[in-house]
């Protein structure tokens, strides 16, 4: 937690039925590699501390921030989320040089003038679906998780909204298309399946939700994956359906877009 975001969080704002997630943000590290073979596992802890101590050594770490944003009643109680909790997802444009075309959360690199990820979580959030900062409450920074692909190390941050109000793409450039998607939906086992990018990478296959027209997989949906585990919502799936990545796209109809 930066100096400068913390009078930003406020975790007392968690609903009840976000509790069992914010009182143990600190399983997720775990819970992201659950399901991988051990030596897979072992290869991917490895290179993300050897990212993290290079880039703190080198001082050429970039940084980056996203918002994982629930929204939902206040009021229910613990157990499964209610029906009308979301989340907030975007997708990417298709002309974008990292994660084209992806479903992802929104957020982005850290400015120079951000004082922490929160601050830089809630600009790129105003700047992509266009909600307004004031109705977001940060709850808790899950564990910074490094990005080969793109190179940066990305902070999480939890956050709830009662109410964020509307969204919807603001720059067309940057974000194809914005979605509050029912918590439920991510739970439901007829929505999960695994995905790996191409042959050579089987062993490595993720979890992934196919929600009508929009595919989530890759950092995104490890995140959720790693989440619904965590806050005991998971329900029994089929990890045994696993599909490469074009395939699973073809089944949306899409590019992992809306």
């Amino acid at each position: 937690m930066s100096a400068g975001d913390s009078q930003l969080w406020v975790p007392s704002r968690a609903p009840s039925w976000l509790s069992p997630l914010v009182d143990n943000v600190d399983r997720v590290p775990t819970a992201y590699l659950h399901g991988l073979p051990a030596d897979v596992r072992a290869m991917l802890t490895a290179a993300n501390n050897q990212a993290n101590t290079q880039a703190a050594a080198g001082g050429n770490r970039r940084d980056a921030a996203v918002l994982v944003l629930f929204s939902g009643p206040p009021g229910a109680q613990p157990g499964m989320p209610p029906e009308s909790a979301d989340l907030l997802v975007t997708v990417r444009a298709s002309t974008l040089r990292h994660h084209a075309g992806q479903a992802a959360f929104p957020g982005g690199a850290v400015d120079p003038e951000d004082t922490g990820p929160v601050a830089t979580a809630l600009r790129e959030a105003n700047e992509e679906t266009g909600i307004d900062p004031g109705r977001v409450h940060p709850l808790v920074a899950l564990e910074k998780i490094y990005i080969a692909p793109s190179g940066f190390q990305v902070v999480p941050v939890l956050a709830y909204s009662e109410d964020p109000g509307p969204v919807a793409a603001v720059d067309p450039a940057e974000t194809a298309s914005v979605a509050r998607i029912p918590v439920r939906a991510f739970i439901n086992p007829e929505n999960r399946l695994m995905v790996y990018r191409d042959a050579r990478s089987r062993r490595w296959a993720m979890p992934a939700f196919r929600l009508n027209d929009m595919l989530v997989w890759g950092f995104t949906a490890q995140v959720i994956s790693a989440m619904l585990d965590v806050a005991g919502w998971a329900q029994p799936w089929d990890t045994t359906e696993v599909l490469g990545l074009d395939e699973a796209i073809a089944q949306v109809g899409g590019e992992g877009g809306i």
